[in-house]
């Protein structure tokens, strides 16, 4: 009986304890999880950046020889390096169930603006590059238009 009585508490005692440290408020999962629009955002801001990656490689070989425009799509790449850096973080979070940190969305926004900057000083006469610069610079808007879905509907 008194074996019964130890487990009875002890089961009380852990379920009780997995209450208080259960997850958030529905509120808060809601949010963390999102909506179906959310989620679209989330993707295509991702799927945005890793697209613009290519391009950028792809522009960076072309412009080589113009040591101005490298180091400017260099700055690009970086800037959007650090994007998805800081997007990780958010991914992160809500993998684990945290609020995702206010300071890496920052630096997701920090980072599309100092890249859309970089980009715009890339300038050519070939038309290659130029049609890449043009892809370019559409899909960072696309990942900006995405990470501004994202903070309207994650919420």
């Amino acid at each position: 009986m008194s074996r019964f009585v130890v487990f009875f508490f002890a089961f009380l005692y852990f379920l009780a304890g997995s209450r208080i440290y259960a997850a958030p408020t529905k509120e808060i999962v809601a949010r963390q999880v999102g909506n179906l629009q959310c989620n679209i955002d989330r993707l295509k801001i991702v799927a945005d950046l890793a697209s613009l990656q290519g391009t950028l490689k792809t522009l960076s070989g072309q412009v080589s020889s113009d040591a101005a425009s490298a180091a400017s799509i260099q700055d690009v790449s970086s800037s959007v390096t650090g994007a998805q850096s800081a997007i990780g973080v958010i991914a992160k979070a809500l993998l684990t169930g945290q609020t995702a940190p206010a300071e890496a969305r920052d630096q997701v926004k920090q980072n599309l603006t100092a890249a859309q900057t970089a980009l715009a000083s890339v300038t050519s006469t070939d038309d290659t590059v130029t049609a890449n610069l043009e892809k370019a610079t559409t899909q960072l808007t696309n990942a900006g238009v995405a990470g501004e879905g994202v903070v309207t509907n994650c919420k």
